[in-house]
């Protein structure tokens, strides 16, 4: 035994560096991914310090990292988004162009709707999950009819709440769940999101994770804590009297269903919805729970932080419980009040603090960028319309060697929105409508409201962002309206 020790010694002395080097390499970084659903643009104090709702925990991740200020949802409701940024393709693709129940129609008939993320698509958490990661998803999927399409049939290893229907029956337990027991009666949805979301984070401290933490806050039923909406409902007493300052202005002009003729939608133009506000508080409190874990565990510096919303605010129906002001529109609509979102990313390490980036970017670009991140190889055969964002992390004033973002929604909205295309190029934007053909351009950067129409003014942009617009819809195989009969009136096609 004495005669094998130097021999032992010589292995063990050949086998240290090695050792030493795993012991020292650097843990895979986790990344927690925040989706807030219906969130405005306009909500978050980090991107209206005059908003009527406190958000303090929401603006941390806006003080650690980088803020897009010109982030894009790939459509104005939620589905759509949600397959996005999970795919890294856009919705147009497989047709999954409206959220997974719409079905309304008027003039015309929508467009065929696909109505789930194929099993074929490999999702953000697959990659993740194949590269050694814990995945977890908790609150609202909706992306798949049957439990076959289900989050665990998606790369996700934990499903906390993720099933068909989009909405809980209620904020307060019981919340007829399939995927969620049901907690003491009473019991607050986010905060119970937020305590199974901790419980994930500190048992897989010791391995790199995937936390996709989709809230089903901001979304209806309005619902929120009685001290809360108690609170905002004082707050909102202290503001200038509706008759001095109106909610409501007439904005939009939508088809009325069935007939050409022209309405108006309601639009709220001033923020003071005490339930909703109160629901804010809810999320954004359960938001900063989660960044507290991520303190205690002592994760926080090697922990990616994404923060988004899948469409703009609901501003035109189901209570219009918030403004996007001066944003146009809201939910349901290709106005930026449907479309431009709160979009953050705070990478420790890389992010400069409080940084802000104006270059335009898109759900699409989460895949690419976060599989960079995390020092993962892309997989550019399947997020084929996302591009990284590494070098606007680094960098917030260069640019990304892209012309054009696009959006396509061949729909009638539940909230007046009509069906149309948009592209934007530099800081002009040009919307299609789907019924008679008519466009709109807008300049973005001078006019960020879309009041003033200089279509007529430029006809060469014109012409020319609508046929990149028409190219990239061949491109994607894009679907589009249908008469309602073969003798009825037909809709323009481009």
């Amino acid at each position: 035994m004495i005669r094998r020790l130097p021999a032992l010694l010589l292995g063990f002395s050949l086998l240290l560096p090695g050792l030493l080097a795993a012991l020292a390499a650097p843990k895979s970084p986790n990344v927690v991914f925040f989706l807030i659903d219906d969130l405005g643009y306009m909500d978050i104090g980090a991107y209206n310090p005059d908003s009527f709702y406190e958000t303090p925990n929401c603006d941390r991740i806006a003080a650690a990292g980088c803020r897009f200020t010109s982030g894009y949802a790939a459509n104005p409701v939620c589905s759509p988004t949600r397959y996005s940024i999970m795919t890294g393709r856009h919705p147009s693709r497989p047709d999954a162009t409206n959220f997974f129940s719409g079905r309304r129609g008027g003039r015309f008939r929508p467009a065929p709707l696909h109505d789930r993320m194929d099993l074929e698509e490999d999702t953000l958490a697959e990659a993740f999950r194949e590269a050694g990661y814990a995945t977890c998803f908790a609150g609202k999927w909706h992306l798949g009819p049957t439990p076959e399409f289900w989050p665990t049939k998606q790369g996700f290893e934990v499903n906390l709440g993720g099933h068909s229907r989009g909405m809980p029956r209620s904020f307060f337990s019981p919340y007829h769940n399939p995927r969620l027991p049901d907690g003491p009666r009473g019991e607050h949805l986010p905060e119970r999101l937020a305590r199974d979301s901790i419980k994930f984070i500190a048992s897989n401290k010791n391995r790199p994770f995937l936390l996709y933490l989709s809230f089903y806050s901001v979304h209806t039923p309005l619902q929120g804590k009685a001290d809360l909406v108690a609170k905002y409902r004082k707050k909102a007493a202290t503001l200038p009297a509706p008759d001095e300052h109106p909610e409501f202005g007439p904005e939009e002009q939508v088809w009325q269903s069935g007939r050409a003729k022209v309405s108006t939608r309601k639009v709220r133009i001033r923020q003071r919805h005490a339930v909703y506000a109160a629901m804010m508080e809810s999320m954004d409190s359960a938001v900063g729970q989660v960044l507290d874990a991520l303190d205690q565990n002592d994760l926080t510096e090697n922990t990616i932080v994404i923060f988004m919303s899948d469409n703009g605010g609901l501003s035109t129906s189901e209570g219009s419980p918030t403004s996007n002001l001066p944003l146009r529109g809201g939910k349901g609509w290709l106005y930026e009040g449907g479309i431009r979102e709160p979009y953050m990313i705070a990478a420790p390490g890389l992010t400069r603090p409080g940084s802000v980036c104006h270059h335009p970017v898109i759900s699409t670009d989460f895949y690419p960028t976060l599989l960079a991140l995390a020092g993962l190889p892309a997989k550019p055969g399947q997020h084929l319309d996302g591009q990284s964002l590494v070098p606007l992390l680094k960098d917030p004033d260069t640019t990304l060697p892209r012309k054009s973002l696009h959006w396509h929604y061949p729909h009638y909205s539940n909230q007046g929105g009509f069906p149309g295309g948009a592209i934007r190029q530099g800081d002009y934007k040009l919307i299609e409508r789907l019924e008679d053909g008519r466009v709109h351009l807008y300049n973005l950067k001078e006019d960020i409201g879309e009041k003033t129409d200089l279509a007529g003014k430029n006809p060469e942009r014109v012409k020319s962002m609508r046929g990149d617009l028409h190219a990239w819809y061949r491109k994607v195989d894009a679907k589009f309206l249908q008469p309602k009969q073969p003798a009825g009136p037909m809709p323009w096609k481009p």
